[in-house]
C-alpha cells in the first residue's frame, strides 16, 4: 500500500513541470480567449461586457463563418481519406517489397514533399492546376475527355483542389507512421498465417489492421487537426476565393 502511494506521488512530482507548462502555454490562453469573447474590445480602450452578442453576430450575420466551418470539415475529411487510406496502401506495398534498395527509394520519395516549404509545393500545384497549360487538364485532353476545369476558381472544385495539395504534401508523415508500426509487428504472426494458407489481403486484414489500431487513432487526430487549421494553401493559392469558398476557420480568423 505504502509502495503504491510513493509510486503515485513520484508520478505526480515528475508530471508537475509538464502540467505547469501545459497550463501556461495552452490552458490559460484558451480560457483567457473565452473570457474576452464576452467583451467588446478593440485592444486599446476599456472592454465593454456584451455577454453573448459576439456569438449571435458570428452565427447569424457572418455567412463566411458557416462557410469556413463547412470547409474545415471538407478539408479534414479529404485529409483523412487520402492520407490514411493511401498512406496505408503504400506502407503495405513497400513493406512487402523484397529488395532493400528499392524499399529505401520508395521511403525517401514519399517523404520528400514533407520537407519542402508550403510555398514551393503550392507553386508546383498552381502550375498543375493551370487552366491553359496545367498538367491535370492536359492529362484529361490526352485521354480524350472534355473535362477542362478551372480547378482553383470553380465554386465546387476549389476547396477540394486546395485540400488535395495539403493531403499530398503531408502524406509522407502518415506513410512513415504506418510503415514503422507495421515493421514493429512480429514476423511470426505472418509466418503462422502463411502456413495456414492466408493470402496477402487476409494477412493485412486479420493481422496488420487490428494491430495498427493505435497508430490509426494518432493519424486520425493529425489529419483532422491539420484539416481544421489549414491556412497556407488558401493564403498562397486562392486568397480564400473565389469569394469566400476556400475560407477555413484559420483563414477566417486571419481575414477578420
Amino acid at each position: 500500500m505504502r509502495k503504491n502511494i510513493h509510486y503515485t506521488i513520484a508520478i505526480l512530482v515528475f508530471s508537475l513541470p509538464a502540467l505547469i507548462v501545459f497550463s501556461i502555454v495552452v490552458c490559460y490562453p484558451v480560457l483567457n480567449t473565452l473570457y474576452r469573447s464576452f467583451f467588446d474590445w478593440d485592444g486599446f480602450g476599456k472592454p465593454e461586457f456584451i455577454a453573448l452578442k459576439n456569438y449571435f453576430k458570428l452565427f447569424t450575420k457572418d455567412s463566411s463563418f458557416i462557410t469556413a466551418v463547412k470547409n474545415g470539415f471538407i478539408f479534414a475529411g479529404e485529409l483523412v481519406v487520402f492520407q490514411i487510406g493511401l498512406g496505408s496502401i503504400l506502407a503495405f506495398l513497400v513493406n512487402s517489397t523484397k529488395r532493400d534498395r528499392l524499399r529505401k527509394v520508395f521511403k525517401t520519395s514519399y517523404f520528400v514533399p514533407v520537407v519542402l516549404s508550403a510555398t514551393v509545393v503550392c507553386q508546383l500545384w498552381l502550375a498543375i492546376y493551370n487552366v491553359e497549360f496545367g498538367l491535370l487538364n492536359k492529362i484529361f485532353e490526352m485521354m480524350g475527355m472534355d473535362f477542362r476545369q478551372a480547378w482553383l476558381s470553380g465554386k465546387n472544385t476549389a476547396i477540394f483542389a486546395v485540400a488535395f495539395v495539403n493531403a499530398w504534401q503531408y502524406l509522407g508523415i502518415h506513410f512513415v507512421l504506418i510503415y514503422t508500426a507495421l515493421k514493429a509487428i512480429p514476423e511470426y504472426y505472418y509466418e503462422a498465417a502463411v502456413l495456414d494458407g492466408a493470402s496477402f489481403f487476409k494477412l493485412h486484414r486479420h493481422i496488420s489492421l487490428p494491430m495498427l489500431g493505435e497508430t490509426y487513432k494518432f493519424c486520425l487526430i493529425i489529419a483532422i487537426t491539420g484539416g481544421l487549421k489549414g491556412f497556407e494553401q488558401m493564403y498562397i493559392m486562392t486568397g480564400g476565393g473565389p469569394g469566400t469558398n476556400t475560407f477555413t476557420l484559420t483563414y477566417h480568423m486571419y481575414s477578420a
